[in-house]
């Protein structure tokens, strides 16, 4: 119990020297556009959009096997396109 007493009134005290900080300067049309400009995708980036994906397993492994190629399989929780 003392324990998370502690805790709590750490986690506190770090919330509370947040309030002293001090605001960032607003950026300026330049900065601004130099940073996007460092943060945006290049088209050279952006390569893997053009690749034809499949969304099934067994179409892919077929064409695979046609045109002897390995295939990537991206497995996840939820589906990659936001289908149910």
């Amino acid at each position: 119990m003392r324990e998370i007493n502690r805790m709590v009134f750490l986690s506190l005290g770090w919330l509370g020297l947040g309030m002293f900080a001090s605001t960032a300067e607003p950026l300026s049309p330049e900065q601004f556009a130099k940073a996007q400009a460092l943060i945006k995708p290049s088209p050279d980036e952006e390569a893997w959009a053009k690749i034809p994906w499949l969304t099934g397993l067994w179409q892919a492994r077929e064409i695979a096997a046609k045109e002897g190629k390995p295939i990537l399989l991206w497995e996840m929780d939820g589906h990659p396109l936001g289908c149910v």
